[in-house]
């Protein structure tokens, strides 16, 4: 039986060194290195989407590969394709790294400089593992497998911009479509979306923090069960929890929730942390929202060159969101596209905080009226993104508003 070996090495010398000893091990067939993380969650994503047979067997992790660290990558793949078998090469092979590289989910471990048996060795175990597992899944339907939902970051240029309005109204949308949607509160220290949407809550993200192993029944119990079919994972209401939850912490509980939902909406509030950093860097589609006047969209250009200068995000792979918007502005999306260099969204929200207020001060968002001109923009924007199968209301056509085409904006990304 073949066995295919997808190594994932940045540095030069070490994948000429790994490729030259894969290509004489027996019944093997080793693919070209992917030079990233990005590069290779990129690329098992699209195997798997056309079938869990396209993966390969064995993935080789380098200690040094980047920007997400070693274990962490090894982490996420485990979690996203668990039918992989993922193999980390390092200098140090220590009892310490080695404890730390199998509680991440990697099934060997070979040390610098390699030998061709302990090589041969780590990969058989791995590619034996791995069969079982597809065995196992070719009669387990319920199992999840590949790359899951998708994920959608929304942050804030500034405070009071309509983050939160945003991510809860798209989360909704997408509900009401007839998908599976999961809406996390990220704003960890300051975030209220339980009070947009009248919830009184015990569980939070925080619980879920120190879990290593995040089971369905473990992660459903921290989930909030909202009246409109949208599952709520919470920010704590003691803001000093919130540093419970790093970026570890949070791959992993996304991770699990776009295995278990067809859309996942993330509101990140207006700070940069590691955790929502994390967040950010793992989305399909990354939101920023802005009003049209000076001081939003300058900092909505700080948070983009911000996230580019910690490679998280690129400005192009960003979509700007224009809320608020009127014809009489002075500042229209296409010099707030021109300004912070991002993808501007089709579809711009109005200013109408009249149609809001009554629901906001009510604590009931679901209840927006359908009429709402601000519901119809926010539900054309789901449609505009592809989250939502239908749109119910249509939204209005204008010059700045979508149609109801998908604009395709899953990551593409090449660092």
């Amino acid at each position: 039986m073949t066995t295919r070996i997808l190594p994932a090495v940045g540095e030069a010398d070490a994948a000429r060194s790994i490729t030259t000893l894969l290509s004489q091990l027996p019944d093997a067939e080793p693919a070209a290195p992917v030079v990233d993380s990005t590069a290779l969650l990129d690329l098992l994503a699209r195997l798997a989407a056309e079938s869990l047979d396209e993966l390969p067997e064995v993935v080789l992790v380098h200690e040094r590969i980047g920007p997400v660290p070693a274990l962490e990558l090894i982490r996420e793949v485990a979690l996203r394709f668990p039918a992989v078998g993922v193999v980390l090469v390092t200098v140090d092979a220590g009892p310490g790294l080695y404890s730390a590289a199998m509680d991440s989910g990697a099934r060997g471990l070979v040390a610098f400089p390699l030998s061709y048996e302990e090589l041969a060795q780590r990969v058989q175990s791995a590619a034996g593992w791995s069969t079982g597992v597809r065995r196992h899944l070719g009669h387990s339907g319920d199992m999840l497998t590949g790359p899951g939902g998708t994920v959608v970051t929304v942050s804030g240029a500034k405070g009071g911009v309509g983050t939160t309005v945003t991510a809860v109204q798209l989360a909704l949308a997408a509900q009401a479509s007839g998908r599976s949607v999961a809406l996390v509160d990220l704003d960890l220290q300051a975030g209220d979306i339980a009070s947009y949407l009248d919830v009184q809550f015990r569980r939070s993200i925080a619980d879920l923090a120190g879990i290593q192993d995040l089971a369905p029944r473990v992660l459903q119990e921290a989930l909030f069960a909202h009246e409109s079919g949208v599952g709520l994972l919470l920010a704590p209401a003691d803001g000093e929890r919130g540093e419970e939850v790093n970026e570890r912490s949070v791959r992993q509980i996304l991770s699990a929730l776009r295995h278990r939902h067809e859309v996942v909406v993330i509101d990140c509030g207006t700070q940069m942390t590691a955790a929502n950093a994390a967040a950010v860097e793992m989305a399909d589609t990354t939101l920023l929202v802005t009003t049209p006047d000076v001081v939003s969209v300058r900092a909505a250009k700080r948070m983009v060159r911000l996230w580019d200068r910690l490679q998280i995000r690129k400005a192009e792979e960003t979509v700007t969101v224009v809320n608020r918007h009127t014809r009489a502005t002075e500042i229209q999306p296409p010099l707030v596209e021109k300004i912070t260099g991002t993808r501007v969204a089709r579809t711009a929200v109005p200013a109408a905080f009249k149609e809001l207020q009554p629901v906001l001060d009510a604590g009931r968002m679901q209840d927006l009226e359908a009429k709402s001109t601000v519901k119809q923009a926010l539900w054309g924007l789901a449609a505009e993104l592809g989250l939502v199968h239908t749109v119910e209301p249509e939204p209005k056509q204008g010059r700045f508003r979508g149609d109801r085409g998908s604009i395709g904006l899953r990551r593409a990304r090449s660092r």
